[in-house]
């Protein structure tokens, strides 16, 4: 059996960036294999508070730990893809085969920022599959002169590129998507769902095409339904709605109709270690080989060394 990578996730709109990368730190001191983070313009609550550059954040991350590490964005609204394909060369040229890219089709949160016009839903998945292109082009070495739908760019090339370009991962959390996907991604990444759910996305990623690449989970965790309340209400809603939404303010006015007990899914919330095993026991049965966990309370040392000690060396092994 080949040992899942168990990676900590980087909360951007929670914590200031100097925190985040000391927690990347303890974080491989205390036996997480893996890295990840968010790359937001905005908090998803003014009680959150931050929103630092992920792309800054990541040149500091790798070099300062050892871990992989990747993120999730949308190009195409907010980041032009030639100038996203550069950044991403440029860190995966200083730190080789460390690098991994996510991409999906955004949120309104962020990408409204320019004024330009939200797309729809098909809008955006055709805008992510020509923002693709044009990146690999570009990793590739060619000169890139591209009229599409979405994009124009004029004689692009990237004088400094790695020797072997990131790997792509959608970002998917609906089974359409995910098949979509499965044809031209290197792998998935999607959220925490239930099992049928999280069945119901592999399966469909590897029927479009995405047999035997790499599947990776993030896990939304807290270890108190106050935790989870405070920090991660607004983020419980249907993804449509998540990816629609245009202000913090708003997200905050809706989070004020979350209950308790519409938390879950959407956030794990156990203080028992061995409930949080059986949990990701569960999902790398589903096919999951790289779990990226994501404590959504402000302590993050407590979460960090409690994984460390009492659920990561449960997940190591048969």
């Amino acid at each position: 059996m080949t040992r899942p990578l168990l990676g900590y996730h980087a909360s951007h709109e929670q914590f200031a960036p100097s925190d985040l990368l000391r927690y990347a730190r303890l974080a491989e001191e205390a036996g997480f294999t893996a890295g990840m983070c968010s790359d937001h313009f905005n908090p998803w609550s003014e009680r959150q508070g931050q929103s630092g550059f992920a792309w800054s954040w990541l040149g500091a991350a790798l070099a300062s730990t050892s871990l992989s590490y990747g993120m999730v964005n949308a190009p195409g609204q907010r980041y032009h893809p030639a100038i996203i394909a550069q950044a991403a060369a440029t860190l995966a040229e200083m730190f080789p085969g460390r690098l991994w890219c996510a991409f999906g089709s955004g949120q309104y949160l962020n990408e409204h920022i320019t004024g330009h016009r939200w797309p729809t839903k098909e809008e955006r998945n055709r805008r992510l599959r020509e923002a693709v292109d044009v990146m690999r082009a570009l990793w590739a070495g060619e000169t890139v002169t591209h009229r599409g739908e979405f994009f124009t760019v004029e004689e692009a090339k990237l004088w400094t590129r790695p020797q072997t370009p990131p790997r792509v991962y959608c970002a998917a959390l609906s089974e359409a998507t995910a098949r979509w996907a499965g044809g031209w991604a290197d792998g998935l990444i999607t959220v925490n769902a239930p099992p049928d759910t999280l069945r119901g996305i592999v399966n469909a990623f590897r029927e479009g095409g995405g047999e035997g690449k790499p599947l990776s989970l993030q896990v939304h965790i807290a270890l108190s339904e106050a935790d989870a309340y405070e920090q991660w209400r607004t983020n419980v809603f249907p993804s449509a709605v998540l990816a629609d939404t245009k202000r913090v303010d708003q997200f905050d006015a809706l989070g004020d109709f979350a209950r308790p007990e519409d938390l879950t899914p959407g956030v794990r919330i156990s203080a028992d270690p061995e409930r949080h095993v059986a949990w990701l026991r569960e999902d790398l049965g589903v096919g999951f080989d790289r779990l990226y966990l994501h404590g959504v309370g402000r302590d993050q040392e407590r979460f960090i060394d409690l994984f460390a000690r009492e659920v990561l060396p449960h997940l190591r092994t048969p």
